[in-house]
């Protein structure tokens, strides 16, 4: 595909039809004058000059409407003042952070933005690789650390921030995370810069043959230079700042360990606390002073992924202390940021979701009233793998985990040759859902034969439609499978006691707000998509996609080009 020949006919399709918002050429007096006359006729608003995408990562419907009630910041502000979806939807069935953050500002399933899980098996190979892996590139703060050299590459969907560069070149686009893969997928191909936390040097960025590193990190260089002052002259601890969370303290046993669930946790660094969201914000704010976002005349875009909420969830669950902690913090981090973009003269729009959802630990929810909940039985798969062995005279393992499924290997853990390979998936398939903890095996190219499903109800969609949302050539395992509701891995205190990855509605459901300052609050109970958010977006702001996209646009009455089509 020729991005450049779509991005230039865009632009000509755009210009000729008219479809380019007047905010994209507005000077910041008329932007301010739009703003004044927004505010005597709300209905009639103008397109913003700022849009901001906020992804709290692993933050679950469930956990969202839990904590609704106690918010006092900016959740509060959002939860009350935007156009909530009560019933927004990952639609696709292997539900983890590079998957779900591809869909939000692509507008298309992972099984068309070819993310579908965090890493996989290539079985040319035989080696793993990262979701975001570029080994072109080289990372800007000179070491080889984190997931290793990254970048957009293996996106191969564009982004609203690529379609509104192709009409709007001037218009700026950044990306701010505490991981990678939240600033990337975010950011898109065509970004001015995305960042993400490293530790021991604060922000980093990938680095393109021919660029330089100064120049990449030039947006965060001075913000870097604080923190590290900050945190030199005094270590962080995370302690209570909210004594209503002190109930929620308890002592549980996980694989044969005692896990204390308190604060200061006995893991206690910035990557696992609140405060790396409360850096993140201070980021983005950074960005948005001295990029002048949302002042310059034109449309500009910021995405931020807020990483806490995921650390959090995985090392303490959701359900202790830890999370109340991070819930309440972040609501008050949010409430500063929202403060400072509703100060904007040309307007913002923020659209908050995100990636997936997420459960507590079973040993904990099993007593909470939840018996389903358990784990994975953790010789299912040798069991499996025993009996492939003796049926196929085996000399090794022929399944491993990979990215939501199992990759059929031989020896040297590459692909089985045909038509013993096929033989064995077949087989395999069958052992699995013959197990009681496994509510579906199917094989990808299986999937892949089906048509992708239309996902507009995405409630009623199978299991089996779930997972082919997921399902991408080559990239995905050769089978994948779902576990029964409420079952997890093994969990390691230190590492993830808690997890998600299901195509269950616990791990699917996730939260969808539309806020701008003035907005007044408004309930949406049908389904919506994070899917949609995208071509919402751009029909905002007057862009067009320049590749088909799975969503769909959704009206947003209250502006003046807010109506999806003409009545």
């Amino acid at each position: 595909m020729n991005h450049r020949r779509l991005a230039a006919s865009a632009l000509a399709f755009a210009l000729a039809a008219g479809a380019v918002s007047p905010v994209l050429a507005q000077t910041p007096e008329q932007a301010t004058m739009r703003t004044a006359s927004a505010a005597e006729a709300p209905a009639g608003r103008a397109a913003p000059s700022l849009i901001v995408t906020l992804v709290i990562d692993q933050f679950s419907a469930n956990l969202f409407n839990q904590y609704r009630g106690q918010f006092t910041g900016g959740l509060k502000t959002l939860a009350d003042q935007g156009m909530v979806s009560i019933n927004g939807y990952q639609t696709h069935g292997v539900t983890v952070t590079c998957a779900g953050h591809s869909t939000v500002l692509t507008g298309v399933h992972p099984a068309h933005s070819g993310i579908p899980a965090n890493d996989w098996i290539d079985t040319t190979t035989g080696q793993e690789t990262y979701c975001l892996a570029a080994p072109q590139n080289t990372l800007a703060h000179g070491k080889n650390t984190d997931n290793g050299p990254v970048g957009p590459d293996q996106l191969k969907a564009t982004t609203l921030g690529d379609w509104l560069k192709a009409v709007s070149p001037n218009s700026r686009v950044f990306g701010i995370s505490g991981k990678d893969r939240g600033a990337i997928n975010l950011a898109g191909h065509k970004a001015d810069g995305a960042f993400w936390l490293t530790d021991g040097f604060g922000f980093t960025t990938y680095v393109e043959p021919g660029q330089s590193a100064q120049a990449r990190l030039a947006p965060v260089a001075a913000l870097n230079a604080r923190m590290i002052d900050r945190f030199s002259r005094q270590a962080p601890v995370w302690t209570y700042q909210h004594d209503s969370c002190r109930r929620l303290e308890g002592q549980w046993v996980i694989g044969g360990q005692t896990f204390n669930s308190t604060l200061p946790p006995a893991e206690d660094t910035i990557e696992g606390s609140p405060l790396l969201d409360e850096l993140t914000l201070e980021g983005a704010a950074e960005l948005l002073d001295n990029q002048q976002l949302g002042r310059r005349g034109v449309t500009d875009m910021l995405g931020v992924s807020l990483s806490a909420t995921d650390r959090i969830g995985h090392g303490y669950g959701t359900q202790g202390p830890e999370m109340c902690e991070q819930m309440l913090r972040l609501d008050a981090a949010l409430g500063v940021f929202l403060d400072k973009l509703s100060a904007l003269p040309g307007g913002a729009v923020v659209v908050l979701t995100a990636d997936h959802g997420g459960s507590d630990f079973p040993e904990r929810s099993s007593l909470e009233g939840y018996p389903a909940a358990g784990r994975v039985d953790r010789a299912l798969l040798p069991r499996v793998n025993d009996a492939l062995k003796a049926r196929f005279n085996l000399g090794a393992n022929p399944l491993v985990s990979s990215a939501g499924g199992l990759v059929v290997v031989g020896a040297d853990q590459k692909s089985l040759a045909e038509p013993l390979r096929s033989q064995v998936l077949a087989a395999a398939v069958e052992l699995l859902n013959a197990e009681p903890q496994v509510a579906l095996a199917v094989s990808r190219d299986e999937l892949l034969a089906e048509p992708v499903p239309a996902s507009d109800n995405p409630e009623e969609l199978s299991v089996r439609q779930r997972l082919r949302l997921s399902a991408v050539a080559e990239r995905s395992p050769d089978i994948l499978r779902a576990y029964q509701p409420g079952l997890t891995g093994s969990g390691r205190i230190g590492a993830a006691i808690s997890s998600h990855g299901s195509p269950w509605d616990y791990d699917r459901r996730v939260p969808i707000i539309f806020w701008w300052p003035g907005a007044e609050g408004q309930e949406r109970f049908l389904p919506m998509r994070t899917i949609d958010i995208a071509p919402t977006l751009a029909h905002l702001i007057g862009v067009k996609p320049t590749d088909a996209v799975d969503g769909r646009c959704m009206d947003l009455p209250q502006f003046a080009n807010g109506r999806c089509a003409a009545p």
